[in-house]
């Protein structure tokens, strides 16, 4: 896959990004594989969807729940074995439920932390032995402006991507002396799939919860997931190593660097 105007900074590595089945996933797949990456597209099932991304990015499938260990450790060890060691990892599958914190049951409130938060983690463990074999890599973990801020109504969820921020800072510190970078996008209101579940529980149609979101951001409009992409692969860039354990918020304003 070639686009105009897109280095291929990315030529000859192998790349795996999570969730790449649609939204901010698959924009962050087709911009790897834009710039030389072999992208393995990540999703639960084997779908239309994910055989579409592999057709576009000429990548490869790694079909696991990041809920599930086991399938997360044979994914990854099935890529390892066909592909190689893997160089840049994007961490983006997610899950996410909205309601008031009293009507959550346990096991909602466990798939948004597994799937988040210990998904992240295990892709991490899973990719990391063969990163140091090469003595390089590059780790991008995708949270959330909610994680920063928290959101009424989507506790579970906040949560486990505020935990990722911590995660990213304390791996950051861990990982760069071995010369893998960990750094972490925390994207606002993106025009996603995802923004169904929060149109359906403000009880607004998509087209209103876009205009209701857009006019509360500075830039007057929700975000684009190829701008996402765009800032997971400048943190994907082999060499680019003065970014450690960071979290670059792209939210068109809406939150700011706070002293």
């Amino acid at each position: 896959m070639n686009e105009p105007n897109v280095r291929r900074h990315q030529e000859g590595r192998v790349a795996v990004v999570t969730g790449a089945t649609q939204g901010i996933g698959r924009a962050i797949a087709l911009r790897l594989a834009a710039e030389g990456a072999k992208v393995g597209v990540n999703g639960r099932a084997d779908t239309p969807q994910m055989r579409e991304v592999v057709e576009l990015t000429g990548g490869f499938p790694v079909v696991a729940d990041m809920a599930d260990p086991e399938a997360v450790r044979t994914a990854f060890a099935a890529v390892e074995r066909e592909q190689g060691p893997v160089d840049v990892v994007v961490c983006n599958a997610a899950y996410m439920s909205m309601g008031p914190i009293l009507d959550q049951p346990l096991d909602d409130w466990w798939r948004n932390i597994d799937t988040n938060l210990s998904g992240t983690f295990r892709c991490v463990q899973a990719v990391l032995p063969g990163m140091r074999r090469k003595g390089r890599g590059n780790i991008v973990v995708i949270t959330s402006e909610w994680g920063v801020v928290g959101w009424p109504r989507a506790t579970a969820y906040a949560s486990s991507k505020a935990g990722l921020i911590a995660l990213t800072k304390s791996l950051g510190r861990e990982l760069a002396p071995e010369n893998i970078t960990v750094n972490a996008v925390a994207p606002g209101i993106i025009d996603t799939p995802q923004l169904q579940v929060d149109a359906d529980d403000a009880g607004l149609s998509l087209e209103e919860m876009h205009a209701q979101y857009g006019a509360e951001i500075p830039a007057g409009r929700i975000g684009r997931p190829e701008e996402i992409a765009a800032t997971v692969a400048l943190l994907s860039r082999p060499g680019l190593t003065a970014f450690v354990g960071q979290t670059i918020s792209a939210n068109g304003g809406s939150t700011r660097a706070r002293a």
